[in-house]
C-alpha cells in the first residue's frame, strides 16, 4: 500500500487557523512508518483511505443526520448530507493508497490499543464552514476529550513524541461552497466508548470499520 500525506491537512481548520510545520513533519513521520512504498505507485490513483475515528452511536447519528438535513435547508445549501453511518470524528489519517495489506491494520490496530485512557462524554454544541467547504459540527469545552485522545493517539503512532498540537475535533456534515458563519446549536453528545480503525473506499461512499478498540482497557493487561 503506498500511503501518502495529505498536502492539505490545514483546510481541515477553521479558516483562521493553519497547521503548524511540527504537525507536517509528524504526520510525514508517520505515514512514512505506516507505509512501504511502492515503486511507480500513483498517488492519484488511490483507491483506499486508512484512518482511526471517534464513530457516534447509531441514534445520535441518526440525530446528526436530522440535523445536517434541517441546517442544509435553513442555510440553503446544496452540498449532500453525508450518509448517516458515514459521521464520525477523524483523529489521524493513516494514508491513501492502492489496496489494504493487512501488516498496515495490524500495525494501526496494534499501537491503538497500547495506549490507556478512560471512556468520557463528547458533546458538540456549534456549527461552521470551514476552509475547505466541508460544513461541520464543533464545541468547545464539550470536546476537550477527544483533543486528549487524539494527542495520545498521535504518541502511540510516532516514534518521536512531541507537544500538544492544535486539533479541531468535528463532525462534516455536508461539503458546500457556501460559506456558513458559526452558529450555537442544541447541542449533540453520546459516551465515547471506543477508537475505530476506518477503511474508507474512495470515491465509492462505503466506510468499512475494521476494528474497534475499547477504551478503558488495555490490550497488554
Amino acid at each position: 500500500m503506498n500511503l501518502s500525506v495529505a498536502s492539505s491537512a490545514d483546510l481541515f481548520r477553521p479558516a483562521h487557523r493553519a497547521a503548524p510545520m511540527l504537525q507536517t513533519q509528524r504526520q510525514r513521520r508517520v505515514h512514512a512508518r505506516l507505509a512501504s512504498p511502492r515503486p511507480g505507485g500513483d498517488r492519484a490513483m488511490a483507491t483506499d483511505r486508512l484512518f482511526l475515528a471517534v464513530v457516534p452511536p447509531a441514534d445520535v447519528a441518526q440525530r446528526i443526520g436530522d440535523l445536517a438535513r434541517r441546517l442544509k435547508t435553513g442555510h440553503e445549501l446544496n452540498g449532500r448530507p453525508l450518509e448517516t453511518d458515514h459521521f464520525h470524528v477523524t483523529l489521524c489519517h493513516l494514508g491513501d493508497g492502492v489496496g489494504l495489506p493487512a501488516d498496515r491494520v495490524a500495525m494501526a490496530t496494534e499501537r491503538a490499543a497500547a495506549l490507556t485512557m478512560p471512556r468520557f462524554k463528547v458533546a458538540f454544541d456549534r456549527v461552521m464552514s470551514f476552509r475547505n467547504g466541508a460544513f461541520v459540527l464543533c464545541g468547545e469545552d464539550g470536546t476537550i476529550g477527544l483533543e486528549v485522545l487524539q494527542q495520545r493517539l498521535s504518541d502511540a503512532l510516532d516514534d518521536s513524541p512531541r507537544v500538544a498540537r492544535p486539533f479541531t475535533p468535528h463532525v462534516t456534515l455536508l461539503r458546500d461552497s457556501h460559506i456558513v458563519p458559526g452558529h450555537d446549536i442544541e447541542p449533540i453528545s453520546w459516551e465515547v466508548r471506543d477508537v475505530v480503525l476506518v477503511h474508507s473506499l474512495l470515491g465509492k461512499r462505503t466506510h468499512r470499520h475494521l476494528a474497534r478498540v475499547p477504551l478503558g482497557e488495555n490490550s497488554a493487561n
